[in-house]
């Protein structure tokens, strides 16, 4: 399975769960919930996702370092301030916020199902592959910042 490490852009990843989570969710009906609050709850994870996200892409170009997902090893800087002083994946925590509005917007308990197979795939075939990128280029100073800061939150 190490050929998907790197291969599929997070974004690309998210859409496909998003397009499953929906698809599943129209063909069990019978699986909905009732959400009073539903709108509400839709906006304010919608809005934290792409709060998130944007936090997260914003202090990489602060940095000058590559926000390309597949490469890595193009890291000119380990970026630790910021909303990174708080989750090591910002961008993919935003993209799961998206995903977590997406599931209250379908009401059906199929759609959440694809949260956890989401982080999974995430971490085994983006973040894991990253992290070694960084150890080999940052050395102790990632393995610092790893120990203190989550992967998620």
């Amino acid at each position: 399975m190490q050929f998907l490490e790197l291969k599929v852009p997070p974004p690309v990843v998210g859409l496909s769960m998003a397009i499953l989570m929906w698809f599943t969710a129209k063909k069990v009906p019978a699986l909905e919930l009732a959400l009073p609050q539903r709108k509400g709850l839709v906006l304010g994870l919608l809005a934290a996702g792409v709060c998130v996200s944007v936090l997260g892409v914003a202090s990489f170009r602060r940095a000058g370092t590559t926000v390309n997902p597949l490469k890595p090893e193009r890291s000119s800087y380990l970026v630790t301030s910021g909303i990174y002083r708080y989750t090591r994946n910002p961008m993919y925590l935003g993209l799961l916020l998206i995903l977590l509005a997406w599931a209250v917007f379908l009401a059906n308990i199929v759609a959440f199902i694809f949260l956890p197979a989401f982080i999974a795939y995430l971490n085994r075939f983006q973040i894991r592959p990253e992290e070694k990128a960084l150890a080999l280029m940052f050395g102790q100073d990632f393995a610092n910042y790893r120990s203190k800061v989550r992967r998620w939150l």
